[in-house]
């Protein structure tokens, strides 16, 4: 240790003269003095930890460009709500940033992600309509040097590993899990008020592999509550317009409903107002159930009209993304358990809403998160993940849908899990994690 010290000793940037001559030699452009004091710190750990392990040592660097938030619908609230954490992690950052509206169409993405590498954007986050342009905008990522992120659409076993560095990390809520959960909630208030029932429910975008997933989740739900029964189901598209009119469709083909299962909370605001049209009380002879979340969401569950929510946090998504993109461009290698990622919701009822509003709604305009503490870069050894996340499985992930012919696990993803990293990065996050999700922002008093 002493011979590291000894090699990595800084400047005396106490010395405002020392400091901005090595800032003007090292062209860092666009860093403030603080910023570089924190990167160069950074980047003397990163060093010391490459050298022990006979790498090169690592880039000190601020990413010039933008980040771009290329979402597939900016038509509900989670997109809003996800743009707006987006703008304030990146300017907590100093990354420029834009956002893109996919209009539900792949090919639009498409175009505009190859429209922003040759605009010179420097890396890029996507809620992809479907995931069937993942391999092509990996591709454009790997050509251009342009780091890319995933949240929600996805093409089933097609993991970062199938590409390169760039598609550096797919993250999700696990969302079985999730919204087992929240249906369960569901299913004991109907057996426990009406001694079962029948349920309907509203599903996102058919296809889509985050509405596979929830379906598999609430389904789960239904085997450990044999008094209730899913009559029906339509798509409500994850929008609260088509979800009203697949609520009112099904109110007419299904009598004696007692609960419906929205996929999201702006399908729940659709369902809701089915409801309210038809002179049924939501929350007194129909019970609802959502997912995500949003400002709506959580302010129907304090008025007593939604029953629950599994609340992932759209401000977290943007977090976790934008502390991953500014880590890898400051030379940051992750391992391969942090390559594919799950964070754990909060299962959201009336019980503990209060809080819930309190730090993601109506806050004050305080951020519900501190960003830069996400990056293990500017902070190497206290960094806080400020959410539960541990390693995505790719066989809870998708073992229920078909694999592509010749399709083989990853080899790096196998080795992480047969060689110990697996635990390791587990055991790491949970340690870190000390700003807990379902608690007060950690800058409710700065």
């Amino acid at each position: 240790m002493t011979g590291w010290n000894n090699r990595l000793r800084l400047p005396d940037f106490s010395n405002r003269k020392v400091l901005d001559g090595h800032m003007e030699r090292l062209d860092t452009h666009g860093v403030s003095r603080r910023e570089f004091l924190e990167l160069a710190s950074a980047g003397a750990a990163a060093a010391a930890g490459a050298g022990a392990l006979g790498l090169p040592a690592v880039a000190v660097a601020a990413p010039s460009g933008k980040l771009a938030f290329l979402t597939a619908y900016y038509r509900n609230e989670y997109n809003l709500i996800a743009d707006k954490a987006f703008a304030a992690a990146t300017e907590a950052f100093g990354i420029g940033y834009t956002v893109l509206d996919g209009n539900f169409d792949s090919q639009l993405q498409l175009n505009q992600f190859e429209q922003q590498s040759v605009v010179g954007v420097t890396a890029a986050i996507f809620n992809l309509a479907d995931g069937s342009s993942i391999r092509r905008i990996a591709n454009i990522a790997s050509a251009n040097k342009i780091y890319v992120g995933n949240v929600w659409g996805m093409l089933a076993w097609y993991t970062p590993f199938d590409a390169d560095e760039y598609y550096t990390l797919y993250a999700v809520p696990d969302e079985i899990t999730a919204e087992r959960g929240v249906t369960e909630q569901l299913l004991k208030t109907l057996t426990d008020k009406f001694g079962g029932g029948n349920v309907i429910g509203v599903t996102g975008v058919p296809g889509h592999l985050t509405d596979i997933a929830r379906s598999r989740g609430r389904d789960l739900a239904f085997k450990e509550y044999p008094k209730t029964k899913l009559v029906g189901e339509l798509p409500g598209n994850w929008n609260r317009e088509d979800s009203l009119k697949a609520t009112e469709d099904l109110l007419t083909r299904y009598k004696d409903v007692v609960g419906v299962v929205a996929q999201n909370d702006d399908e729940a605001q659709g369902v809701l107002a089915a409801l309210k049209a038809a002179g049924i009380v939501p929350g007194q002879d129909i019970y609802v159930v959502g997912a995500d979340g949003t400002s709506n969401g959580a302010r129907a569950i304090a008025d007593g009209e939604q029953l629950a929510t599994s609340a992932n946090s759209p401000a977290f998504a943007a977090g976790l993304f934008t502390a991953r993109i500014y880590d890898v461009t400051h030379g940051w290698i992750p391992r391969a358990s942090e390559r594919l990622q799950y964070w754990h919701s909060i299962i959201t009822t009336k019980a503990n809403v209060g809080q819930y509003l309190g730090r993601f709604v109506d806050n004050g305009g305080v951020e519900p998160f501190d960003y830069r503490r996400m990056s293990k870069v500017l902070f190497p050894t206290d960094w806080d993940p400020q959410a539960a996340i541990v390693p995505l499985d790719i066989d809870h992930e998708w073992g229920t849908l078909p694999k592509p012919q010749g399709w083989t696990y990853p080899q790096a993803y196998v080795a992480a899990k047969h060689d110990g990293e697996w635990e390791i990065v587990t055991a790491e996050y949970e340690a870190h994690y000390k700003i807990k999700l379902d608690g007060p922002s950690p800058l409710k008093h700065a």
